[in-house]
């Protein structure tokens, strides 16, 4: 493959954090105790979060599903995938939150990406039990190990927070906004600052000489 792109999902296909705002709604005491500590870079995402998840009663799955469903999606982002398919370049989409959340956001667009790599979860027991296909080191879904299965000549990241960090230092071109500037800044990787997906659009336009 000479081009693909890879893209988060919260905070970054979608205008506001979901996720984060999921674990702080259903498992609140938790959240408070690991979230400070994620972002301080003290526990791993992997540690973390799933702690968070799996004290989530099975019976609030359907709940938190649903409320994640009128979560507006980021400017630009169907024009981003037209641009894209007609460069024949695909969208994977990388998320470090729940399946389920991210089908259900993007309803029928999900059949416009390449694939959609994020955490499942069991309910058939009293509490969540994660399953991620790729977890490994600090990361419930480690990106790149996604990334290794799609080997490129040009590797794109889009994203916003830590859980986009080690993804955004393996691309060789990667779009930061919010949190994942701040630690990019502070690994001196090089990025482009972005807002909507306009912002990546045009760039990659120029870039690609279109």
């Amino acid at each position: 493959m000479k081009r693909i792109v890879f893209c988060d999902f919260d905070g970054t296909i979608t205008v506001e954090e979901t996720f984060v705002a999921v674990l702080k709604k259903f498992a609140p005491e938790v959240a408070a105790q690991f979230l400070p500590e994620i972002y301080a870079q003290r526990v791993t995402l992997r540690e973390g979060v799933k702690k968070i998840l799996e004290s989530i009663p099975s019976s609030q799955y359907g709940e938190i599903v649903e409320s994640t469903r009128s979560q507006p999606i980021r400017k630009g982002f169907i024009e981003l995938l037209d641009f894209l398919d007609s460069q024949n370049v695909p969208l994977v989409v990388v998320s470090g939150g729940l399946r389920g959340m991210v089908e259900v956001v993007l309803g029928e667009i999900a059949q416009r990406v390449a694939a959609i790599h994020a955490v499942d979860i069991d309910t058939s027991g009293t509490y969540f039990k994660v399953n991620s296909d790729y977890e490994g080191g600090t990361e419930l879904v480690a990106k790149v190990q996604v990334m290794a299965k799609y080997p490129a000549d040009e590797t794109i990241a889009i994203g916003d927070s830590l859980t986009d960090l080690n993804m955004g230092l393996q691309a060789s071109i990667v779009f930061a906004r919010d949190r994942l500037a701040y630690y990019l800044d502070q690994h001196q990787k090089p990025y482009i600052p972005w807002n909507t997906f306009s912002d990546v659009q045009e760039y990659l336009q120029q870039l690609w000489k279109l």
